[in-house]
């Protein structure tokens, strides 16, 4: 008698979604944009028909990658405005598919529960320690856009020319224990920074709600390393 499986596939289902190149286009147009996307807009960055985007953009939210939302035009309001249109931003929950299955996610969140409840603050300096050590390896393979990218930061430099981070790497952590972890990150960056000889005050804290608490400022804005 067969053993009957544990859970289903649906995050695979779901990332099966992407394996379409216009809907890998779509996606990463729509995962860029600090607001939700309309529809006209995401065809028009990816160069394909309205009819078109709307069919890869519901398929897409039908398999979990992307979020809907409705809103009307700018500008737009009261009985002649017409009806709110679908807007499209990336969904906040997370697809990760191990075979065989693999929980990573819950011995980072013993370990953090663990930093946590460290009243002598023990846990929490080893692994900022390590957290420091880890960005300075990370820099000393790759420079320091290259490690944000191979760690899955999503940088973007602003006209500026700080480094926005459009994904936090550890944000389901980061909304249950969001001091520790946006610590963990300040301390990851700034290691990148060390090993890759720039300042490590370029990295600072500035709290958003759809990016990484972490902002990797111009040198202009913080003078030479010393």
């Amino acid at each position: 008698m067969s053993t009957p499986p544990c859970g289903g596939l649906d995050p695979l289902a779901g990332l099966s979604a992407l394996d379409d190149p216009v809907r890998q286009r779509l996606y990463q147009y729509i995962a860029s944009r600090d607001e939700p996307v309309a529809r006209e807009d995401a065809a028009s960055a990816v160069g394909i028909s309205r009819t078109l985007a709307a069919y890869h953009l519901d398929k897409l939210a039908e398999a979990g990658i992307l979020s809907v939302s409705y809103a009307r035009p700018a500008g737009r309001s009261g009985p002649g405005a017409g009806r709110p249109a679908k807007r499209y931003s990336r969904t906040r929950a997370e697809l990760s598919v191990s075979v065989p299955p693999r929980n990573y996610a819950l011995l980072a969140d013993l370990l953090v529960a663990a930093m946590v409840a460290d009243d002598a603050g023990t846990v929490r300096s080893a692994i900022a320690a390590a957290a420091r050590r880890a960005g300075r390896t990370g820099a000393a393979e790759h420079d320091v856009f290259d490690a944000l990218c191979e760690y899955g930061y999503e940088p973007a430099v602003t006209g500026d020319g700080d480094i926005e981070l459009r994904n936090c790497p550890f944000e389901r952590l980061a909304r249950q224990y969001t001091e520790e972890v946006c610590g963990l990150n300040l301390q990851l960056i700034r290691g990148m920074l060390e090993g890759a000889g720039e300042p490590p005050q370029r990295a600072a804290l500035t709290p958003c709600e759809r990016r990484c608490c972490v902002t990797v400022r111009a040198l202009e804005q913080v003078g030479p390393h010393r």
